[in-house]
């Protein structure tokens, strides 16, 4: 296991015409960006910031070699966070989720153009990487009614001449998503439709040196910010008034005072709402000398995922033998897993060698052992031995990897369950575990 890397550079954003990561210091950025708070935070810890521009172009020229690989003219982007990844630009990304108005196409020759909502194209200014900026991909029902077809044509003519000037012509286009009449209007100009998410899985998989800058950032937000939760519930469990809701809140407002994004989930429980795990927090009241645990599914600083979990005990007594038990389980489960993680290692081999939870935990473990991360949770996914398909996942680890090291400890019909995550960098020679929240010292077994 390698030692734990720390910058020891401080950084001053105030001082000169640009902030640390590059993006100009006038008060007027646009695209989402840390706060001053972030900033100097991570002075204080002696972070560096990454360089948003080789970012940027490292992203760029991976997605191009890519769609090069596979002999594609291009490759046609709508999942919002495909878009970040190629241009780093947002546009309401939630809303964007569910109606899809955004696409970029990234053709052979790097040339790159974005369709956004039509009164916003100065969103994508800033990256010179993005060559165009139009409108006109919205091709779900509500903004079109029942001419959905004749904007899909449009749209899929304006992808044609694209790729017969920047593709080579070359009618293998690679896709992520695309709504039912974008499919057809684009397979009635001839393309070839190729599995566009193969390419960007696997292109965001491995890191650059400044994404991992970026994710050293968001990961110590991240953890600012569950101190921030951490010391609220310790001060206000028990009082009567103190719901699930309220300990979740903290998160979010202290993730977006960070420049944080969003969070993915709900997924913080308290009591017999553990288990089974995956309730998601609502209006309980919470109680003293009950567990509480939590799932951060963060989009932090720089759109970067921040994906780790905590179980907490709240109470003036001490918590059961079987809950330390199954916190020192969950906590070998995860520590034991991360040392099989070092580059060549094949992904069915992890599964094969994993550390086995007890029997009585068997049924209700985590969905998987590990999965990878970056902008949000990606590719590859690490399936328990149980789970595995023969063939799915037979690649590599390689450095620049970040995977998520997970545990879902509780037995059925139990009244609790432990939930441990941490977050995970493949090295050169091994790993750095990137996570550095501690674990709970009363379920640990040492309060």
């Amino acid at each position: 296991m390698n030692t734990p890397y720390r910058d020891t550079r401080k950084i001053d954003p105030t001082r000169g015409p640009t902030l640390g990561d590059g993006t100009p210091n006038d008060n007027d950025r646009i695209e989402i960006g840390p706060t001053q708070l972030a900033f100097d935070e991570w002075a204080a810890a002696g972070l560096s910031l990454p360089n948003l521009e080789r970012m940027r172009e490292y992203r760029w020229k991976r997605l191009t070699q890519g769609i090069v690989n596979r002999d594609w003219g291009g490759i046609l982007l709508f999942d919002p966070l495909n878009i970040r990844y190629a241009t780093d630009s947002t546009n309401m990304q939630l809303w964007n989720t569910h109606n899809p108005f955004r696409a970029v196409l990234v053709c052979a020759d790097g040339y790159m153009v974005i369709w956004d909502y039509k009164n916003s194209p100065f969103l994508s200014k800033f990256n010179p990487l993005v060559r165009e900026q139009r409108s006109g991909a919205d091709l779900f029902y509500f903004d079109r009614g029942d001419k959905i077809d004749i904007a899909a044509d449009v749209f899929s003519n304006e992808v044609h001449a694209l790729i017969r000037e920047h593709g080579g012509g070359n009618m293998r286009l690679g896709v992520d998503k695309i709504m039912l009449h974008g499919l057809r209007a684009l397979e009635a100009q001839g393309f070839e439709v190729m599995e566009g998410e193969e390419l960007t899985e696997k292109t965001r998989a491995v890191k650059g040196p400044d994404e991992i800058l970026a994710m050293r950032c968001a990961s110590h937000a991240c953890e600012t910010a569950v101190a921030e939760m951490e010391r609220f519930a310790r001060a206000n469990v028990g009082d009567g008034n103190t719901s699930e809701d309220d300990i979740w809140a903290v998160l979010h407002a202290e993730n977006i005072r960070r420049g944080g994004e969003w969070i993915e989930t709900r997924l913080l429980a308290s009591g017999q709402r553990t288990n089974p795990w995956f309730q998601e927090c609502g209006p309980r009241i919470t109680r003293q000398n009950e567990i509480i645990a939590f799932d951060t599914d963060l989009i932090g600083s720089y759109g970067i995922c921040i994906d780790i979990s905590r179980t907490w005990w709240i109470g003036d007594q001490t918590p059961r033998p079987d809950m330390i038990y199954a916190m020192q389980h969950a906590h070998e489960h995860i520590m034991t897993n991360m040392e099989m993680l070092k580059p060549g290692v094949m992904i069915p081999e992890l599964t094969a060698n994993a550390h086995r939870l007890d029997e009585k935990y068997q049924t209700q473990k985590y969905g998987c052992l590990m999965h990878g991360v970056g902008l949000c949770d990606e590719w590859p996914l690490v399936a328990y031995p149980d789970k595995a398909v023969e063939g799915a996942f037979d690649y590599p680890l390689e450095p620049g990897m970040v995977l998520c090291v997970e545990a879902a400890v509780g037995e059925v019909g139990g009244d609790f369950s432990i939930k441990l995550e941490d977050q995970v960098l493949i090295t050169e020679d091994g790993y750095e575990n990137l996570t550095k929240y501690p674990f709970d010292a009363q379920l640990m077994g040492a309060g």
